[in-house]
Parts: C-alpha cells; structure tokens; sequence
C-alpha cells in the first residue's frame, strides 16, 4: 500500500522530455526542457574545487553543519542583502544544494496535515518536498497582467487556514519567473505576522533579475527577521549545479532542530564542494551580474521571436511559460508538437500548478546560445499554429 505522504505527488516531467531528447539524438534538438545551463562557474571556483580534492579535511564526516568558511560566507551574504546581521556559527546550516535544504527546513517546522502556502505556479519538487514532510499544499496565483506575472495579494490573506504553519516562496519564482515588489513582500509580511506564520524563502535565483529590477528581501521588513528562514544555494546563480551545495540561514532558536533534521537526512554535505562555493560567494555580485547579462539576452530574444504568441515575460530566472490555452492547446500537446515537428525539447507543466499548470510548456533558456536560439519563432509557429 502506497504511504500517504506520497498521495497527490508527481514525477517532474523534465527527466522524460530529456531522456527522450537523448534517445532521439541531433544536435539540432533545442535543449530547453532542463534547468541546466551552458556557463561555467567562474574559473576561480573551479581551481578551489580542484585543490579541495586533495585537502584531508575536505574528505570527513565533520562538521555536521557545514565547513566554517562557509557557514560565515553564507551568513554575509544573506545579512548583505537583507540588511539583517546573522552570523555563521549561530544561524547558519549547510545543506546538500537547496532543495535538500528546503526539505530539512519543512521537517523541522511543519506537523502532518498543516497547510503550506506557494505560487501557482510552483516548480513541482517543492510542492513534492511539502507533501514529503506531510504537509499541504495551499496555492496562491500569479495572475497574467498583460505579459507580465503578477501575485493575487488579496488570495494571500485568503489562503490561510486554522492549520497554516508556513509559506515557502520564491522570487523570481521559479518556473514562471514572477517577481516580488515591495509592496508584494509588505502584504504577505502583513499576513505572516498577523497569523504568525514561518517563512521559508527559496532565493536559488535572488540575483538573477532582469529588466533593472532590484531585490527587497523580506527579512528587511518589521517583525520579519524572526520568522523568515532563507534557503540559498550555488546551483543557479554560481553554475554549481554538480556541486551539490546549499545554506540555511534562519533565528537561532529555530537552528538545532534544522541541523538535527540535516544530519539525520543527509549526514554531512559534500565536504570538496564547500571551499569553492564559499568563495564564490565571498565574490560579490560581479561574475553573477555577468552571466545575468547573458541570460537577459537569451529572453529578449525569445521574446522578441515569439511576438505575438501567448509568452509570459518572466522579470527573472531561468524560463518562461507559453500558454496554450488562447492556442486550443494543452501544455502536453504542445510539448508534443514541439519535439516531434519542431525539434524543441520543452516540458509540460502537468503538475505544476492549478491554474497556471497543464495549460503551459515551458522554454528554459539558460543553456542555449544566441546563435542556437535564433529562428526559433519561425519554428514554434510552424508547430503550434
């Protein structure tokens, strides 16, 4: 008999498009059904990972929390940009990449049957991880305002329930690349508080902003900081996917149970890994502004290939959603007719969400090239219309 835990829970559809993108073979497949990325970590990281290798202490189960250059990177980064202090041995646990620490995060705060608020739509592993943790799913829609995405405020305050404990949200949220303004982050502050509500915020891609946008993290806001636990992780803003490298950065009070949970999950995170996201993060924000740079280009792009056809215009990230529901289409037919006569791999968003789901197919455009992207709008119409 199947655990309940795992009721309402799918697969992420990603490893099926790719395997079948594999089997098939071509180079001239459009890869953009994984969030992977063709731009390496900075050169610099990649010498650390390197040296790490042959470092002893890099090669132990200890510390259980993570090495302490990193613990403190990771503390300087989060009070860098949420203007709140934290510091390495009181508020810090390394986690294996972010979503194992999302997961510790969950198993530590949430008892079976409490209700977890997210966007609609959300990356399908989070919603998995809540349901992992026994808890409930309760989705809040990004609204379509023209191109853009933009949140229901007011279906914030709705959402929540006697049997609420948390919110785990993301911005630019992944896959839409919807994006929080201030004023956004003032209401579903105003909401945690007045409910005393966790927030769990998944900053895998704070940094990667477009269109000028600015971060406002919400620990910033009043009675925030003592609520908010911020997950990050090297995989997207640092290339450090293969790395396997993430941090927790939460109040004191809340850190034994995290790291008590870490331990009994995952142990120890990967120990060659942790000197060389440390320095990637004690970098700043050049080398990632840099490949920012090179992902805003690939969207334009885009964009500007698919004018005219239902594209959102994620103000972050790594994808954007087409929406076939003003084409007739489902997001499986359309993930359908794209790699058979289109030879794009893109993954439906079956699962995804309510109502921002089956209706999309998402294009990831972060691990192709100018050069590769150009004439895909001549494609996509030959396909879907």
């Amino acid at each position: 008999m199947r655990p309940s835990r795992l009721a309402g829970m799918t697969g992420i559809g990603v490893d099926k498009m790719g395997n079948l993108a594999d089997q098939t073979g071509g180079e001239d497949i459009l890869r953009l059904e994984n969030l992977d990325t063709d731009l390496m970590p900075h050169p610099a990281v990649l010498a650390a990972t390197q040296a790490a290798i042959l470092e002893d202490r890099n090669n132990s189960y200890l510390p259980f929390v993570g090495q302490t250059r990193l613990r403190r990177a990771a503390a300087a980064h989060v009070s860098r940009l949420s203007g709140h202090p934290y510091e390495g041995d009181r508020n810090v646990v390394i986690s294996a990449g972010g979503l194992s620490g999302i997961l510790n995060v969950l198993l530590a705060l949430i008892e079976p049957g409490d209700e977890v608020i997210l966007t609609d739509p959300t990356y399908v592993g989070l919603l998995n991880r809540v349901r992992i943790a026994g808890g409930v799913p309760r989705l809040v829609p990004f609204l379509q305002q023209g191109q853009d995405w933009k949140l229901d405020r007011e279906a914030v305050s709705r959402a929540v329930s006697p049997k609420t404990r948390a919110m785990l949200l993301m911005s630019p949220s992944m896959p839409s690349g919807g994006f929080f303004d201030r004023e956004d982050w003032e209401e579903i502050a105003r909401v945690a508080r007045q409910h005393d509500l966790w927030l769990i915020y998944d900053t895998a891609m704070e940094r990667i902003l477009y269109d000028g946008r600015t971060i406002f993290h919400p620990a910033n806001l009043p009675g925030m900081a003592e609520r908010t636990i911020t997950v990050g992780a090297a995989s997207k803003e640092l290339r450090m996917i293969g790395w396997r490298v993430g941090w927790i950065v939460a109040p004191e009070t809340v850190i034994p149970d995290i790291a008590l949970v870490s331990m009994s999950n995952v142990v120890v995170p990967v120990g060659i890994a942790q000197e060389a996201a440390a320095l990637g993060l004690e970098m700043g924000d050049a080398d990632v502004l840099q490949a920012v740079a090179t992902w805003e280009q690939r969207r334009n792009l885009i964009l500007s290939e698919l004018e005219g056809l239902p594209v959102m215009r994620p103000a972050g990230g790594w994808s954007l959603l087409i929406d076939g529901q003003p084409l007739g289409l489902s997001g499986a037919e359309m993930s359908k007719r794209l790699f058979e006569k289109g030879r794009i791999a893109a993954t439906t968003m079956d699962g995804w969400g309510e109502i921002n789901g089956s209706r999309f197919v998402r294009f990831v455009f972060s691990n192709e090239p100018l050069e590769r992207l150009q004439g895909i709008g001549a494609k996509v119409r030959a396909t879907l219309l």
